[in-house]
């Protein structure tokens, strides 16, 4: 069935059940960022790849609202799909909800999968569609009837780390979480997001492509903590030792019988933003809704000093995979054919040589020239190209180790580069410098660190359509809130031991794209009588290609920086590399 059949077959069932314009959000019923298979129903329905958007479907229109990181990747993939590309303004916003608002009639009525909608943003829906007489049918599922074939849920084994990776037992966590609800006067706590789950639980899986996570969801009182899972993907020492740690285990589908029989007069404690809006409709009418964000999302988001440590030990790891990539890549660009796909099987390879390497922590962004210009680009047979002897090559990449999570973006000059690309790659070079060398007073918050790296773009009239930096998971999701490096006006301070990525670009669409991307971890700097000053360790220990620098664009203080940096990556990877492969390392990192 092509994509416009099915988006025929979609229509088809809306005019049979009186809907006049119908919802498919990229989610699933623990509203994750990366899904299963059996939920990717956007690609299903438009081909559409992208980790966020929202298609929404009318008899005279369809369209997908997605951000400037996917409009060019869009415009290809929707061709001939019978989806058209709307731009979305603010990155994230359901400017959707506003478009049908003005579309639609009293009357008429808007369908979706409260599945896959958070309680947020159903009741965000409500408050702007009511009001207006438009009716919304929450428990329709379009895709399912028509899907041949669709996926079953993942069965893939989970497992349990141990204190010696994570540094904090289940006992430990759960009794901190107690605390937290107790403060809040919750009697219950439902989570959802598989990444607050496999934090809590010390649990990783791969039920989720580069994400180590397991289905799973937990219901949390002061006398019991149920783990909601397929047990058959647990040994019997790990059944054994949550249940040690007081944990009881459940089927993965009780949770709904289980929320429905929660006692009148109780008290729940919801993330609106990390919940499926079909279970928050279980609850019976006498519990009272506690909304805010899961504390483990807080907890998690602050590593302890074990989870650091072993994240520097990552750092060393992957930065030897990265040189020994970089090496063969020079050494080899234009005796072989190389390209953008067979460069990722590669960098992959050398990863897999490193202890502890799970897989990847993202789909390898490999573009070269002009597909370095699309941030979110993922070759296909279709779309890749040859690296030749000219140009720059992008590679945003990362691993997953059972020590921790690494994402990194370099970008390398293959020859022949522009006066215009040595420009903006020193720019955007700038910009991480000052960004992520930042001194910054406690209480400070992400957008005002997005606004200091993006100062060297600005003053140059440039700019970049995503945000500066995310937080980053340990063993977890590469994506990790709830702190953000990004112009909207996230209300959470950035706080020591939090790791959050530094990652500025440039992009000029049909030529190149430049990226630059370390990872950083918050640390003291200095007391004193204006209060106390946090900046930021680099942990990503890989080489920056100072080929492409214009230095006359740099202060001494970044060129100081970047000496003292490819020095420091030189220092730790040393004793990890070949003598040949230390001396190319040397060769490349010698100062500017």
């Amino acid at each position: 069935m092509s994509y416009t059949e099915r988006l025929a077959a979609i229509r088809q069932q809306m005019k049979e059940q009186g809907l006049s314009a119908y919802i498919i959000p990229s989610a699933d019923p623990h509203i994750s960022e990366y899904l299963p298979d059996r939920y990717k129903c956007i690609y299903f329905a438009s081909g559409f790849t992208g980790s966020a958007g929202t298609l929404v479907i009318t008899q005279d229109f369809a369209g997908l609202w997605t951000d400037a990181r996917y409009f060019e990747q869009a415009v290809d993939q929707l061709a001939a799909s019978g989806f058209e590309l709307v731009k979305l303004q603010v990155q994230h916003a359901p400017e959707y909800i506003g478009w049908l608002a003005g579309r639609l009639n009293q009357g008429e009525t808007v369908g979706y999968d409260a599945k896959l909608i958070s309680v947020g943003l159903a009741e965000l829906l409500e408050q702007e569609l009511a009001p207006l007489g438009i009716a919304l049918a929450t428990d329709r599922d379009l895709l399912d009837p028509i899907w041949e074939g669709r996926p079953d849920l993942p069965t893939a084994p989970a497992y349990l780390l141990g204190e010696e990776l994570t540094g904090q037992s289940t006992t430990a966590k759960l009794e901190k979480l107690r605390k937290s609800l107790q403060k809040q006067r919750a009697d219950y706590h439902l989570i959802s997001s598989l990444d607050d789950m496999a934090w809590l639980f010390n649990m990783r899986g791969a039920d989720v492509k580069c994400n180590p996570v397991v289905l799973s969801f937990a219901l949390i009182s002061q006398e019991n903590a149920v783990l909601f899972i397929d047990q058959a993907k647990l040994s019997e020492a790990d059944k054994k030792k949550l249940m040690a740690d007081g944990v009881e285990l459940q089927p993965y589908e009780m949770v709904e019988r289980l929320l429905a029989e929660l006692p009148a007069g109780s008290s729940i404690l919801i993330d609106p933003k990390r919940n499926c809006y079909a279970l928050y409709k279980q609850l019976p009418d006498g519990v009272r809704v506690i909304q805010n964000t899961n504390p483990t999302t807080f907890f998690k988001a602050v590593k302890n000093e074990v989870e650091v440590e072993n994240t520097r030990k990552t750092m060393v790891k992957d930065g030897v995979a990265l040189t020994r990539f970089f090496k063969w890549l020079e050494e080899n660009l234009g005796k072989t054919t190389i390209t953008e796909i067979s460069v990722a099987d590669i960098l992959r390879d050398f990863r897999a040589e490193q202890e502890g390497f799970i897989g990847e922590s993202f789909d390898t962004i490999a573009g070269y020239k002009a597909h370095g210009a699309l941030p979110h680009y993922k070759a296909t047979p279709e779309s890749d190209v040859e690296l030749k002897a000219d140009g720059l090559f992008l590679l945003d990449s990362g691993g997953q180790y059972t020590t921790g999570t690494t994402d990194i973006t370099r970008v390398v000059s293959l020859g022949n580069l522009t006066d215009a690309e040595k420009t903006d790659y020193t720019l955007v070079l700038k910009g991480m410098i000052d960004g992520a060398t930042a001194r910054f007073p406690k209480g400070t918050r992400g957008y005002q660190i997005d606004a200091i790296t993006r100062k060297p773009l600005w003053d140059h009239a440039r700019n970049y359509g995503h945000g500066t930096g995310h937080g980053v998971g340990f063993a977890l999701n590469v994506h990790e809130g709830p702190h953000v490096f990004n112009p909207s006006p996230t209300p959470v301070d950035i706080e020591l031991g939090m790791i959050t990525s530094v990652e500025p670009g440039i992009y000029r669409p049909n030529q190149y794209g430049i990226r630059i991307e370390n990872l950083v971890l918050t640390i003291p700097d200095e007391a004193n009588d204006f209060g106390e000053f946090f900046t930021f360790e680099h942990l990503t220990l890989a080489l920056i290609d100072t080929a492409p620098v214009k230095k006359e664009l740099l202060d001494e203080r970044q060129i100081q920086w970047l000496n003292d940096y490819n020095q420091l990556v030189v220092e730790k990877l040393g004793p990890h590399l070949s003598e040949e492969e230390l001396n190319w390392l040397k060769e490349k990192a010698k100062a500017v």
